[in-house]
């Protein structure tokens, strides 16, 4: 989780919305990444959707593990389900509910580690930055 969180802060420091993402498979980390809607101009470069992109084609996805700092969006928690990643481990959902049961009633193992660390770190962005953390949620 560390990883993921080094990814979100390092979001952050480049104006984006602080939200991190590693995959790992078999202890050793396959890929990293971060939101980066804000610095790529993108709709759709969220963490982990930036992490699965810095993986590359895989043969398989179904002896990995994702990290995220922040409960998956139902994009996100779409492409998990669509690649067979059968565990997620996040390090908060406090701040944002996301797809919990949407990936649980599609087989996916999810893990909620609770973080205050990640609690916080979304806290500070969302009350900085009220109006781009509900452009990436798409909350007005």
């Amino acid at each position: 989780m560390q990883a993921a969180i080094d990814e979100a802060r390092l979001g952050r420091s480049q104006g984006g919305i602080p939200i991190g993402s590693v995959l790992v498979r078999a202890g050793k980390l396959v890929a990293r990444g971060h939101n980066k809607r804000v610095q790529e101009n993108s709709a759709i470069k969220h963490g982990e959707m930036d992490c699965l992109t810095n993986a590359g084609r895989q043969a398989t996805y179904r002896d990995t593990v994702i990290y995220s700092t922040l409960m998956p969006c139902y994009m996100c928690a779409g492409t998990i389900v669509q690649f067979k990643i059968p565990k997620v481990v996040v390090g908060e959902s406090r701040t944002f509910d996301g797809a919990r049961e949407f990936m649980e009633s599609h087989g996916v193992e999810v893990v909620d580690l609770d973080l205050q660390e990640c609690v916080d770190m979304m806290n500070e962005f969302i009350n900085a930055e009220p109006a781009l953390w509900n452009e990436d949620i798409m909350e007005e």
